[in-house]
């Protein structure tokens, strides 16, 4: 539930840190200058509308600190770190692994994977155009005989 007088405060610092009155704040999120003046006073409790007419209006303002006073305002931007060499290096070496383990469980032709079926393969006058095995993780594996 939001605090009406702790958010009433949050609501004046946005309006204090972009240097509006009321009147200009209401233009700026259309909505009544009545509004602004209620809320600000404790009489009326925000709705939803309202609150999200504010974070349209002024994207800095984080949503979860104008209900909650938790986290900040203005919104911190999150910069993107590039990964240190070291890491990149260790990707590629994981990435390798993975998948020379997983040349290793690939079976080199269809006879491995159905050592008993390869005489009726060859009896049949039908031509196998593939085979698919699917796994139970999502992934499969296409063999060309």
């Amino acid at each position: 539930m939001v605090n009406s007088d702790q958010f009433s405060k949050r609501l004046q610092k946005v309006m204090d840190e972009y240097d509006l009155n009321a009147t200009s704040f209401a233009d700026a999120i259309d909505v009544g200058r009545s509004s602004i003046s209620h809320i600000i006073s404790g009489r009326n409790k925000p709705s939803l509308e309202f609150v999200m007419k504010i974070i349209a209006a002024f994207p800095e303002v984080e949503l979860y600190w104008l209900l909650n006073g938790k986290g900040s305002f203005p919104k911190k931007t999150i910069v993107n770190i590039p990964p240190r060499k070291n890491d990149e290096n260790q990707l590629e070496a994981n990435f390798e692994e993975k998948k020379q383990s997983e040349q290793k469980d690939t079976p080199d032709s269809i006879e491995q994977i159905f050592p008993n079926q390869s005489e009726s393969r060859t009896s049949s006058n039908s031509e196998i155009e593939r085979i698919v095995i699917f796994y139970k993780d999502g992934t499969f594996k296409n063999f060309l005989p």
